[in-house]
Formats: C-alpha cells, structure tokens, sequence
C-alpha cells in the first residue's frame, strides 16, 4: 500500500520559506520580525535593506527565498504579495563555558533561532 499524501503546508495563493539555525537569539529577531509584519512585499524588503540589525540580512535573503517561491512554484504575481505571517521559534541553544577565577566555569548560552515567513497574494 501507498503512504497517504501530507497535507500541504500552504494555502491556495500563500507561499512560504522555512530558515532554520539562524545564529541569534529568537528574542532579537522578533524585533525584526515584527517590522514587516503585515507589510507589502516591496516596502518589506525597503525596510529590511536600510535596517540597522545585523539579522535583518538574513530575513532579507528569506523574504527574497519566499518570493521567488511564490513566483516559481505557485505562480503567484509578485506585486500583489503580502507579508502574511512570520513565525519565530526556538532552535538549538550551544552550551559553552569560559574559565573564571578560583577554578569556576562560567555557561555561555548562544542559542540559535528558525524563522517561517508566509506570503500571500492580495487583490
């Protein structure tokens, strides 16, 4: 017998990128998250280019990496998108320690983040 199909991740006219272990903290990038939230694709990435965050880089690259998949795989037009939903979650936390004095450790925490970023075509 055949595997049943999943069902699909998207809805009809929403495309999506998935960025995994993106090296910052899921805090820092909320705060870029939140600067294109619900914004039109082209003011989005206006906002993300002239950024001060470093991480506003990567969200670049993944709003670009959304866009093109809406162009390529679900034929969407490219002006008529929407920044839907942008989902920041917890991804794997790097547990280091850095000597200290009288033989103690101290934990260093660098935690990493995903990113999901939802577009979806307007009329």
């Amino acid at each position: 017998m055949a595997q049943a199909k999943n069902a699909k991740r998207v809805n009809e006219g929403e495309a999506r990128c998935f960025t995994r272990s993106i090296r910052t903290s899921p805090q820092k990038l909320s705060l870029v998250a939140e600067l294109i939230r619900g914004l039109g694709v082209n003011d989005a990435l206006a906002q993300l280019t002239f950024s001060k965050k470093r991480i506003a880089k990567v969200v670049k690259a993944s709003l670009s990496s959304a866009v093109a998949n809406a162009e390529n795989n679900h034929d969407l037009d490219v002006d008529n998108l929407v920044v839907h939903r942008v989902n920041v979650g917890k991804g794997l936390v790097m547990k280091r320690f850095r000597a200290r004095a009288r033989g103690r450790g101290a934990r260093i925490l660098k935690p990493f983040s995903n990113l999901e970023i939802i577009v979806k075509e307007v009329d």
